[in-house]
């Protein structure tokens, strides 16, 4: 039997492999000590800086676009489009663009630690271990509301997450009465679903009537359960909180899947887990809100069931700044991948 999941993971991770060779052989020799970091393995210590990201405007690690000329920028988009959809690609170039509108809205001011508080060339990129090795080796790219993490392990693409996308301002105008609104499909689509629910329902997907000021996982590395005497209402668990994909009605059933592709559509077609979300497992798939239900308040939810965790929350700036988060709760980074592999290597 042919495997072309296993096959579009390695035609994917061949272009990445393209795309980061080319990247690193327009470096310098300084420039190269920043870009590269330790090859990805089952070890926290050797692994660390792999496994750390961010969503704010920090320090991600890595290169950033001022520290490289505009071919080797380019390239350093060759690499981040060759782990993206067009659409998804798309998307993360106008995030990027978006810190000018931020700077504007902000009036263009400064912080002490950089010349520029909103930057669009502040975003930074990493290769971990030897892409021209067919081995293990990984890319992170990241900077304000961009954080895509990817590992390839024997030539084969196994692990594309964390992958977060914000968008600040969520919704910003253009000429002629239109909107920017980047991520508009991943709110709309949980705000119709959620309205859709008849009342008894609403209250079983209803986590509380306040959103949470940010998605609750945050930037850790690994999801674990909250302390047992944790009373926050919207707070993570591993079992998951509010109504099953296996209660709802067919329609609505199809904006829960059309949701779960404004997350999955992000990666190429031939990585995305798309294709796995038949109907039964439709049926493990929960889906939680907190906050009102109508447009433009402060809002969040989530979407949980085996291996897949998606975490959306628009509530600063009145609620015109949007978090979006896919995460892998077993697998964040590839690490079962990693682990076995080092079981049946070493």
């Amino acid at each position: 039997m042919v495997d072309r999941a296993g096959e579009g993971r390695r035609r994917v991770a061949d272009a990445m492999a393209e795309a980061a060779r080319q990247w690193l052989e327009l470096l310098g020799a300084d420039q190269q000590t920043v870009a590269v970091g330790n090859g990805p393995s089952g070890d926290a210590a050797d692994d660390g800086e792999r496994r750390r990201w961010f969503y704010t405007p920090t320090d991600h690690g890595g290169l950033t676009f001022h520290q490289q000329r505009p071919a080797q920028q380019q390239a350093a988009m060759r690499l981040v489009a060759s782990g993206l959809s067009r659409a998804g690609y798309v998307t993360v170039a106008t995030t990027i663009g978006l810190e000018n509108v931020l700077d504007r809205t902000e009036g263009f001011t400064t912080r002490g630690d950089r010349e520029r508080r909103r930057d669009p060339g502040l975003y930074y990129l990493r290769v971990f271990g030897d892409p021209r090795s067919g081995g293990t080796w990984g890319w992170r790219f990241g900077g304000h509301h961009v954080s895509l993490n990817n590992l390839v392990v024997d030539g084969e693409l196994v692990s594309t997450t964390p992958c977060f996308l914000g968008a600040d301002p969520a919704v910003s105008e253009l000429l002629g009465g239109a909107v920017n609104r980047p991520l508009a499909r991943v709110e709309d689509l949980a705000r119709e679903l959620v309205r859709s629910l008849g009342p008894q329902e609403q209250r079983r997907a209803l986590l509380s009537p306040e959103a949470p000021a940010d998605v609750v996982t945050g930037n850790r590395t690994t999801i674990a359960d909250p302390p047992e005497t944790s009373d926050r209402a919207v707070e993570y668990t591993a079992r998951p909180q509010g109504i099953a994909g296996a209660a709802l009605t067919a329609g609505q059933r199809d904006l829960l899947r059309s949701l779960l592709g404004t997350y999955f559509g992000r990666v190429p077609e031939a990585v995305s887990p798309m294709a796995a979300y038949d109907e039964a497992a439709l049926d493990a798939v929960h889906f939680a809100w907190a906050g009102p239900t109508e447009p433009g308040a402060p809002h969040y939810y989530r979407v949980q069931g085996p291996r897949l965790l998606l975490e959306w929350d628009n509530t600063q700036r009145r609620a015109n700044h949007a978090h979006s988060v896919w995460r892998d709760p077993a697998s964040d980074f590839g690490l079962d991948v990693l682990l076995d592999h080092r079981r049946r290597h070493h």
